[in-house]
């Protein structure tokens, strides 16, 4: 019995959970490289708000410049107890600026000499607390409604963001190809996800051939389609800056086109799994059904599919860009205007383009698993 539960216990599948729990350890634990452009003789600490002196603020209408001074009491650090002046520098922009009052916790960077504090400056509001929370909750309702699928689904979760914050962002900083480091990451991803999601099976191989395939077209229609929109990779937000910030070389227009199937590979892999596991349903059911007939029934999933999918993808894109496209209607500006300017048509180019790869996802996971499932049979008891 005990050998039974071992070989249980220790199948490809849950083997396959355990290779990618030590990656994500070791991704954590892996420096992204830039670590030392940070100032070391820094000191990054919580400190709460005791007094504020607004003195120093200038405000012109709606928007505040100058600098608000600050009281504050350590909370953590070397430095944990003492109580400080700290600068809270006020640009003139709303969506970078931020303003305190007493009792709010602040992150604070502080500058250090030797065993002295010589300067202190409020970098933001402190968020890591409700931000853990607000994960924790999410992941205990993930694992509570979806037990071990729950669990592997917060696994890919976080290793998504490994994946993205230690291997993907520092690449494009380091100046390596923004579209073949894209392309190689969403593979990846691809493959880490639908395997952890659906085991190590045909219906995943399945569902990976169908994404793949749907990311390798948008990726190429996005050069097709890019140099005719003539738009400039540097409407995307704060990519100018990074330019300044002594990353020159960066080629934003490519960062633009891989940020195009970046953005949609979420949807893909919905798209192709949905289809596939319900392909393995049908097969499932009647192992003796037509290539044409199951490959038709992949065809009426991916149909019923894509009407939510798209409106979801426009959605998900337009929600970001309200403000601005709330500006130009205040305006009066027509629509033929909008849709003209670079910031909208760049995010027209962004949205068709994500769309139709999406579409193109259902026949190539249906016309794929029409042959694999015919041909070496479905997943008995994957569900």
């Amino acid at each position: 019995m005990i050998s039974f539960n071992l070989r249980r216990l220790l199948n490809r599948d849950n083997l396959f959970v355990l290779v990618i729990t030590a990656i994500i350890i070791v991704l954590i634990l892996m420096p992204t490289g830039f670590e030392e452009r940070f100032p070391q003789s820094t000191e990054r600490v919580r400190g709460l708000v005791l007094e504020v002196d607004n003195s120093g603020v200038q405000q012109f209408g709606i928007v505040k410049s100058g600098a608000q001074g600050l009281r504050v009491k350590i909370l953590d650090g070397p430095f944990e107890g003492l109580e400080v002046n700290a600068t809270n520098p006020l640009l003139g922009k709303m969506e970078l600026d931020k303003f305190f009052k007493v009792g709010d916790i602040a992150l604070v960077i502080l500058d250090v000499k030797g065993n002295a504090i010589v300067a202190a400056t409020a970098f933001d509001h402190y968020r890591l607390n409700i931000e853990l929370i607000l994960f924790v909750l999410f992941a205990l309702f993930l694992v509570l409604f979806a037990r071990w699928t729950g669990a592997k689904t917060l696994l890919s979760f976080v290793f998504t963001a490994m994946m993205i914050w230690k291997v993907l962002l520092p690449c494009f900083l380091k100046n390596y190809d923004p579209i073949l480091v894209s392309l190689g990451v969403v593979t990846i991803l691809t493959t880490v996800i639908m395997t952890l999601i659906g085991g190590i099976t045909k219906k995943s191989l399945i569902a990976f051939l169908g994404a793949f395939f749907g990311i390798l077209l948008t990726c190429g229609l996005s050069f097709i389609f890019f140099p005719p929109f003539q738009v400039h990779g540097a409407v995307r937000p704060f990519s100018e800056t990074l330019l300044y910030s002594g990353f020159p070389y960066l080629d934003l227009n490519r960062l633009f086109l891989a940020g195009i199937f970046i953005a949609a590979s979420g949807a893909v892999m919905d798209m192709a799994m949905d289809v596939s596991a319900s392909m393995n349903e049908v097969f499932q059911k009647k192992p003796d059904i037509s290539v044409k007939e199951l490959i038709g029934s992949g065809f009426a999933v991916g149909r019923a599919v894509i009407g939510t999918m798209t409106t979801t993808l426009l959605l998900a894109y337009s929600g970001g860009y309200t403000a601005m496209l709330m500006l130009f209607i205040s305006k009066g500006m027509p629509m033929g205007s909008v849709v003209n300017i670079n910031y909208v048509a760049a995010q027209i180019l962004h949205t068709i383009v994500g769309s139709f790869g999406l579409v193109t996802v259902a026949p190539f996971t249906a016309i794929i698993g029409g042959f694999i499932y015919l041909k070496w049979g479905g997943d008995h008891g994957q569900r």
